[in-house]
């Protein structure tokens, strides 16, 4: 475990988080901008001085009660920020034996030409800093960061800078980094379609504060956590492709755990391969029957488990138990009084639009 002991006061602001979190995976901290998160990270990486305690495991790299601080240059870490910080005088590949060398040849975990490849920068090795676009420099610094063979990445909102276009194309590269390196990474943003697909571990931070924090899925499926997500609140679900249908170019998405299964678009996934789905509680509608005249394919028969108050007075959150799995809908309170919903009543879901995390420009409509 990482366990995060950390306490700081400023005139204008203050910090108090205590945090185990796992030492695998990516763990995201999500929240306003000025809640912490960045504080958080300098924290860990001992380039802001906070009181406490930061281990990795049995490595300890502050603690005030033993008198122990670690300096950042001997902390076994990377770190990655908004600013690509790349030499601009040296090529792509100089940059990266930069971060290489830094390393003893016992200790590297990863190679020079893994690195290049997980991150598609084969092409880049030869150019300048300087000639590199914003999502190519921040591929680079990446690699980087990597090449350090870290115990610990700190990524502080890496994409922050990009378009939406550049930001398409860095993303599946961080979740190529997700899914085959042993690395564990702590992500800062406050952008939640990042977090959602690259995490599997969520912390809320709000006010210096750790609201919540647990693994992704369930934090997703807490009406508490929803409100804050405003109209980015939903639930994630961890999904396989069962089928597809040729004919009408649809895929059927079997949700891990069973009893539960979504069409949406056919992307081309291959059957059986994993997927991630993110269904909005905008996306989602309550009826007390299926109606079969439904444009909307998707009328899944469940249970409301609870109901809670959204960010305005005229709408209502509502948690239905769909299989082993949970979904969120965002309602009317008219509609929550019309339908005469209360937990244990037996409703039908249906999901107007499932969005394939993976591919997060494309939203898969089963209307």
């Amino acid at each position: 475990m990482i366990d995060v002991r950390l306490h700081l006061a400023r005139a204008d602001f203050s910090l108090d988080v205590s945090l185990r979190l796992p030492l695998r995976g990516v763990t995201g901290l999500f929240g306003p901008s000025g809640c912490g998160k960045t504080t958080v990270l300098r924290a860990l990486a001992g380039l802001e001085r906070a009181s406490g305690r930061v281990a990795l495991g049995e490595h300890v790299w502050q603690d005030d009660a033993s008198g122990c601080l670690v300096a950042t240059h001997r902390r076994d870490l990377g770190y990655v920020t908004q600013d690509a910080s790349l030499f601009p005088h040296l090529d792509v590949r100089r940059n990266l034996e930069f971060g290489l060398k830094r390393i003893d040849v016992a200790q590297r975990r990863v190679a020079l030409d893994r690195a290049v490849e997980l991150l598609g920068i084969g092409a880049l090795l030869a150019r300048r800093a300087h000639t590199l676009s914003g999502g190519e420099r921040q591929r680079v610094a990446i690699a980087r960061a990597v090449l350090t063979s870290p115990a610990l990445l700190l990524m502080d909102e890496p994409l922050a800078g990009l378009d939406a276009a550049r930001k398409s194309e860095v993303l599946p590269y961080l979740d190529r980094l997700r899914r085959e390196l042993a690395i564990p990474v702590i992500y800062v943003s406050h952008a939640i379609d990042e977090v959602v697909r690259l995490a599997d571990h969520l912390v809320l931070m709000d006010a210096g504060r750790v609201v919540a924090d647990g693994p992704l899925s369930e934090m997703l499926s807490r009406l508490d956590v929803q409100s804050p997500l405003g109209e980015d609140a939903g639930v994630v679900l961890d999904a396989v492709v069962g089928e597809r249908d040729a004919a009408w170019q649809l895929a059927r998405l079997d949700v891990v755990g069973g009893g539960c299964s979504l069409w949406a678009r056919d992307h081309g996934a291959a059957l059986g391969q994993p997927v991630r789905l993110r269904v909005l509680a905008r996306d989602v509608s309550l009826a007390s029957a299926t109606h079969a005249d439904s444009s909307i394919a998707n009328q899944l028969p469940g249970l409301v488990e609870a109901i809670a108050d959204d960010t305005h007075a005229a709408l209502a959150l509502v948690r239905v138990r769909v299989g082993r799995s949970v979904l969120v809908a965002r309602l009317t309170r008219r509609s929550v009084h019309a339908l005469a919903l209360a937990p244990g009543m037996a409703v039908w879901a249906q999901v107007k639009t499932v969005a394939l995390v993976e591919s997060p420009d494309a939203f898969v409509s089963s209307r």
